[in-house]
């Protein structure tokens, strides 16, 4: 994998991330673990965040793997602790975990709704109240909440996981305020359309692939890789002053 570019202050650096066994996850971990950072991540995947530990340790990297479901917030509040514990106090949170499974809103119940927003919003936060503290304590850290443009440009099908998506800038927005002056910079991280297996299992074929580059103002399409690197940047000490904002990495999408 290559590295585009080097941050210096991200050798060492405890990271936390979501979500991380697979697809953009994957492509997060992978590019902090090259940095040199300390990275521990959780997913319910187990095969794969296990199969994705071993090989960046056998790199001589450092990546240290929970199966864990983050919708279980004692459980998840747990993980990040046993994180901490091996790779110090998390200095940088990626609150990647998502489930984009397309629904009807006339067939939503009210336990769907609730399942839906704990997954896709709800242990953002607590993840942020599980780390805060040690950041506070530390007078810094980068919390980065990964959105989604699927509510700026009206997808089809997503209701709630758009609701959600919406208000993870607002959740950004409040903590930026909140942790701020405890040197605490809080961002979202605005994916597109990313080409991921999943994406490409599920509901991307010809057409809709070139639908998608029709709709960017840039030839080709967005990987995995290209959301990590504007987390590496928003992690890094190189964003210094910058907090409450959100980054769109969505290939300039015509209507976002």
């Amino acid at each position: 994998m290559p590295v585009f570019a080097t941050y210096p202050s991200l050798a060492g650096m405890p990271v936390v991330i979501s979500g991380g066994a697979t697809g953009i996850g994957a492509a997060l971990v992978r590019n902090f673990a090259a940095q040199g950072a300390r990275v521990g991540f959780v997913d319910i995947a187990a095969a794969e965040g296990n199969a994705l530990a071993a090989e960046l340790n056998g790199l001589g990297q450092t990546a240290r793997f929970i199966a864990c479901d983050i919708t279980d917030t004692t459980a998840y509040q747990a993980a990040i602790a046993d994180l901490a514990a091996a790779h110090g106090d998390a200095l940088v949170l990626v609150n990647n975990a998502a489930h984009d499974q397309r629904h009807d809103w006339a067939e939503v119940t009210p336990a769907d709704w609730d399942s839906r927003m704990a997954v896709n919003l709800k242990h953002a936060f607590f993840a942020i109240q599980a780390v805060a503290p040690g950041m506070i304590r530390a007078g810094k850290g980068a919390i980065i909440n990964t959105g989604s443009i699927s509510w700026m440009i009206m997808s089809p099908s997503l209701p709630i996981y758009e609701t959600a998506k919406a208000a993870t800038h607002g959740l950004s927005r409040a903590m930026a305020r909140e942790l701020g002056r405890s040197g605490i910079r809080v961002n979202s991280l605005v994916p597109g359309a990313v080409i991921t297996e999943r994406q490409l299992k599920l509901w991307l074929d010809d057409a809709a692939l070139k639908s998608i580059e029709a709709s960017q103002a840039l030839a080709g399409h967005v990987y995995p890789d290209d959301v990590a690197r504007m987390a590496l940047f928003l992690a890094a000490d190189d964003s210094a002053m910058i907090s409450g904002q959100q980054f769109l990495v969505d290939g300039g999408w015509a209507s976002a």
